[in-house]
Parts: C-alpha cells; sequence; structure tokens
C-alpha cells in the first residue's frame, strides 16, 4: 500500500480528510504531530518509501531529500504558492510531480499588501506605540507626518497574479500614476481591464487604463511606493540591491510580499539609515523568522510582519485542501491539477 508523509499538521478539515482516506485504506498516513516544522534528519528518515510528499515552506526538498526518499516517490505538493524551496527540475528529473497552491491565497495576500502599504506610509505602528508608552505629548505640525498615496506614483515589481490584485485595489484610492515591471505578457489582461483614477494637473479627477510596462530602472526612478509582488526566481534574487535602492526617490516606500531572497537586507538597512529612501515594510525576510536582534528591526522607519500575507482562516484552509486535491492526483498516477512546469 502506498504511504504518505505530511510534514506539519494542516486545518482540521484538511487533516480529517487525510485521516479518513486512511481509515478507508487508501493508503498508509504519516503525519507529523506537531504545528511546527518538522526536524531535518526525521524528514530525510521518514521520507524513505513514500509515494507522496505533503510539505510547507520549511521543508527543502532536494536531491539529498529524493534519494532519501526513493525512486517510488510519484509526488511533492507544497501548501504554498511559491515552490523556491522545492527542487523542480530535480523533481522532475526523477519524474515526480510538483503541486502549489495558487489562486486561492491572492485576495488575502493583496490585502495584506496594501495594509502593509498603508501602514507604513502612514506610520501607523509608531504612532500606536506612542499612544502605549507615553509619548503622545503635545500636537505639533510635522509630527506623526507620513506619506500621501492619493496623487503619488505607485510601481508593482512582478504583475502576476497577486499583483493585479493589488492593482485593482489600488484603483481605489485616486493614485496619480501606476506603474508595473515583469515579464508576464498576460499581465493587463490579469487587472481585468482596471482603471486607475488620475489626478490631473488643475485637480480634476480622469480615468484612464493602466499603462504599459515599463523598465524596472524607470519604475524605480518615478515611484514614490514601489511594491514587489514577483517570484523568487535566479532572476529575481537579490534584484533589490544598493544598485537599485539608489535609483529610486529619497522619499518613496519599499514594500514587499513576495520573497525576502529578493532583498538584500543589507543594502535595504544602508538605504534606509542614511536617506537614500524613506521607509520600508516587509512581509517576507530571509531568513524567517528574522532573529529579533536584526538590524533592520530597531529601525522605526521599517515595519515587518511574519510573513502573514495568507494568514486567514477560509484561505489556509483553501490552500490545505488544494494541496491534498494535488497530493491525490500524483499517488493516484494523474496529472497534478496545480502543478509546477521545470
Amino acid at each position: 500500500m502506498q504511504r504518505i508523509l505530511v510534514t506539519r499538521q494542516l486545518t482540521e478539515p484538511a487533516m480529517a480528510l487525510l485521516r479518513s482516506g486512511a481509515a478507508e485504506g487508501k493508503y498508509i498516513l504519516d503525519e507529523w504531530a506537531s504545528s511546527g516544522p518538522m526536524p531535518r534528519p526525521e524528514l530525510l528518515r521518514r521520507a524513505a518509501g513514500a509515494s507522496g510528499l505533503l510539505i510547507t515552506l520549511s521543508d527543502k526538498i532536494n536531491g539529498e531529500l529524493l534519494d532519501a526518499a526513493g525512486p517510488q516517490l510519484k509526488v511533492v505538493s507544497t501548501v504554498s504558492v511559491g515552490y523556491d524551496h522545492v527542487g523542480v527540475h530535480e523533481c522532475t528529473a526523477r519524474g515526480v510531480q510538483v503541486g502549489n497552491t495558487p489562486d486561492v491565497l491572492t485576495d488575502a495576500t493583496a490585502d495584506l499588501t496594501v495594509s502593509l502599504l498603508l501602514s507604513t506610509a502612514r506610520l501607523l505602528p509608531t504612532a500606536a506605540a506612542c499612544v502605549k508608552n507615553g509619548r503622545w505629548g503635545p500636537w505639533h505640525i510635522n509630527w506623526m507626518c507620513g506619506a500621501d498615496i492619493s496623487g503619488s506614483t505607485v510601481g508593482i515589481v512582478g504583475l502576476g497574479r497577486i499583483g493585479a490584485a493589488v492593482a485593482r485595489r489600488l484603483a481605489g484610492f485616486n493614485i496619480g500614476k501606476l506603474l508595473y515591471s515583469g515579464r508576464n505578457p498576460a499581465a493587463q489582461a490579469l487587472v481585468n481591464h482596471a482603471t486607475v483614477r488620475f489626478v490631473n494637473d488643475d485637480g480634476s479627477i480622469s480615468s484612464s487604463p493602466i499603462p504599459q510596462h515599463t523598465p524596472l530602472e524607470q519604475l524605480l526612478r518615478e515611484s514614490d511606493f514601489v511594491i514587489a509582488t514577483c517570484a523568487l526566481t535566479d532572476d529575481t534574487k537579490l534584484m533589490f540591491n544598493k544598485e537599485r535602492f539608489a535609483l529610486m526617490k529619497p522619499t518613496a516606500t519599499f514594500v514587499n510580499s513576495a520573497r525576502g531572497g529578493i532583498v538584500d537586507q543589507d543594502a535595504l538597512y544602508e538605504a534606509l539609515t542614511t536617506g537614500r529612501i524613506a521607509r520600508a515594510g516587509l512581509d517576507v525576510t530571509s531568513p524567517e523568522p528574522l532573529p529579533p536582534k536584526h538590524p533592520l528591526l530597531t529601525l522605526d522607519n521599517c515595519l515587518v510582519l511574519p510573513h502573514i500575507g495568507s494568514a486567514t482562516f477560509n484561505t489556509r484552509n483553501a490552500m490545505c485542501m488544494r494541496a491534498v486535491q494535488n497530493l491525490y492526483a500524483g499517488i493516484a498516477g494523474q496529472k497534478v491539477p496545480f502543478g509546477v512546469q521545470a
């Protein structure tokens, strides 16, 4: 009988589905009885002989793991839209399908991205801290002044599903201009013909289609807010480095809800402490968790969240159920419905 390994406790509906399949004798279920990550030595040991692996972002799937699993492995299903932790080329070369969970977390992540942008731009965490620690003093003209979204130029780097959803949400904020940079030829269609309200020189409002693709360097120079929603690939790794931050406006806000690996965090720290850019909001870092004594966490102009883009109950459950769907198809020898191509 086939055996599947689940490396993390998932939502109750997903675990109930997996356990019912095992109870019906469809497969042997080997589950890690913790909501925390499975230690690497344990993962290597328990992967041996498995036909399917249901994993999360903390589980690195490489040649070492595939060797330990053995040639009977059919599918690796990850509870995430990103798959940079999975050696897709190595899996494909061995006939192992890889599945991820796109679409179901798009809205939650886009909501979080816009929330992060607004919180960072208007200094909300710093302002709230002032109330709690007794630093709410007499009003003065420049106290807690942030940046305006209305009339601003917003640049989105990576206009895929999440980037397009962010663009649709920003259409209601009276932004002045929306730029995007990326390789997706269907990017404009992803926005579903959304329009952006433009602030004219005379103060009147007009609507216009989202602009066409803008080269990255131009986007960085022109944008008041730079939002990264691109995937982590060999091309995007550390793409936001010292040279790229140097192109940005000194009043600019940088927001990253993509992957921590696209940012050179030392360069970001330097940019924030030297006034090269004004502020940053991060939902992703490298590593994760970010050490409590990391320099970025000492800055008032840097808001760091613990990678909660998809953290709503409905979204996490939908991700888990989609991952189970991928797993079931893979162990049955069928094409994974939400597959990742090498």
